[in-house]
């Protein structure tokens, strides 16, 4: 399937009214994981603000990801139900608050419930610009366009690493903090003015049918897919190296266990965005012209994470050299794009009134993978003495569970994908007169 979404019937028509549209829905992507990713650079100051070990550190993250993951199925009916503009409004004002709060928080617990406030905003903005996409642009630019919206939610964690943490080093924690929640409300009121939820005159049918019954089908004919169940695991497997390394202990593992200095391991950090960025307009290219590498591509992505994290743990003496460190930062970048493959998966196998909801299922994976291993991280690094080796290590369990899953359901998803595809032509071609 190298070339074959060329054209459908009922696709949108592009163009520059649908990239400004999306562009506003991908600016709040935007701004969202600037704030989801800047206790990742504030780490070892918010141990010092509030006094706290890692265990403690881990929670901060680990409860916003819960709050995050735990949303990803309600936001996906929501969208189903409501359309992304009002999801998206909400999002923001949830999240514009949490990063506020954050900033004004006097204790632990108090931070604690800022970060799930701001979770569950940011809980509301991927799904949501997926959707809008999906909305907006025809079938085959699907992979594409949701790479870049990766790829701009990258660039919002390359502003946590070298802007945020500039500004807390030279304005401190409540400036920071209450600093950055001005591109919320910057963002909000694009949203209200200016962002559709679908073209003018591409109304899709109205979602009349609500309550438990019909929350439980939607959610059954999703799951019921293995598209859907494939881009789950995909997403599982490939997301969570670089998220737990990017939003809460890269910075600590390069520091105190490589001790390398702040600066470059702010580097090394940004090393990972990067190559996040670069790979994932090569990944979108690839996929959207070549459907069959959309498994080969996670897979190999996975094996190379791990190959490089055991060279890396493995080393002599348990420091590695500068160049296995740049190297494990370079294809850490790859994970990301790697994990929107997951989407790719799930997208054909859904129909449109489903794909929030499917989306959801998706996007769930990677971040219970994110928030067990942060959480396995912090356990083990109290357990044994900040053995950075072994608590790294848990990284390798749940590759191998993903992977796993992934091999089980790859080939009946891609006969179903061939069977649906020609079905489709065939009611394409044969349109009563």
């Amino acid at each position: 399937m190298s070339r074959d979404c060329a054209a459908l019937p009922g696709d949108p028509p592009g163009g520059r009214r649908a990239a400004l549209v999306w562009g506003i829905g991908v600016a709040v992507y935007f701004v969202a994981v600037i704030f989801r990713t800047s206790l990742g650079v504030a780490g070892l100051d918010a141990a010092d603000r509030f006094d706290v070990n890692a265990s403690a550190l881990s929670a901060f993250s680990i409860l916003q990801l819960l709050v995050y993951a735990g949303m990803q199925i309600p936001v996906g009916l929501m969208v189903d139900r409501l359309g992304t503009r009002k999801v998206l409004t909400l999002g923001v004002v949830l999240f514009t608050a949490g990063q506020l709060a954050f900033a004004f928080s006097p204790s632990y617990g108090t931070a604690l419930a800022a970060r799930a406030l701001l979770g569950c905003g940011d809980a509301m903005t991927f799904i949501s610009v997926l959707r809008l996409g999906s909305r907006w642009f025809p079938a085959r630019r699907g992979p594409f366009v949701a790479q870049v919206a990766a790829l701009f939610g990258m660039a919002g964690n390359l502003v946590s690493t070298l802007v945020v943490s500039r500004m807390l080093e030279g304005l401190g924690w409540t400036a920071t903090f209450a600093g950055s929640a001005a591109a919320g409300a910057i963002v909000l009121v694009l949203l209200v003015l200016f962002l559709r939820d679908h073209p003018e005159g591409a109304e899709p049918p109205s979602a009349v049918r609500t309550g438990a019954a019909f929350v439980r089908r939607q959610l059954a004919l999703s799951w019921r897919e293995p598209g859907t169940r494939l881009g789950m695991w995909v997403h599982f497997t490939t997301q969570f190296p670089a998220m737990v390394f990017l939003l809460l202990w890269g910075l600590p593992f390069l520091v105190e266990a490589q001790r390398l200095s702040r600066e470059t391991a702010g580097w090394l950090l940004t090393l990972v965005v990067v190559s996040n960025m670069v790979v994932g307009l090569v990944y979108g290219q690839v996929i959207a012209r070549h459907h069959a590498a959309r498994a080969p591509l996670a897979l190999g992505t996975a094996a190379a994470t791990a190959a490089v994290w055991a060279a890396t743990l493995a080393y002599p003496g348990g420091r590695a050299p500068l160049w296995l460190l740049i190297t494990l930062c370079a294809v850490l970048g790859a994970c990301g794009p790697a994990s929107m493959i997951g989407f790719d998966f799930a997208r054909p196998a859904n129909p449109p009134e489903r794909q929030g909801t499917a989306s959801g299922i998706v996007n769930m994976g990677g971040f219970v993978a994110s928030m067990t291993t942060l959480l396995a991280v912090g356990v083990l690094l109290d357990a044994t003495g900040d053995d950075y080796g072994v608590a790294f290590s848990s990284v390798f369990a749940l590759q191998a569970l993903g992977v796993t899953q992934i091999l089980r359901l790859r080939a009946r998803t891609v006969r179903l994908e061939r069977e649906r595809l020609v079905a489709s032509r065939v009611e394409a071609v044969h349109v009563p007169v």
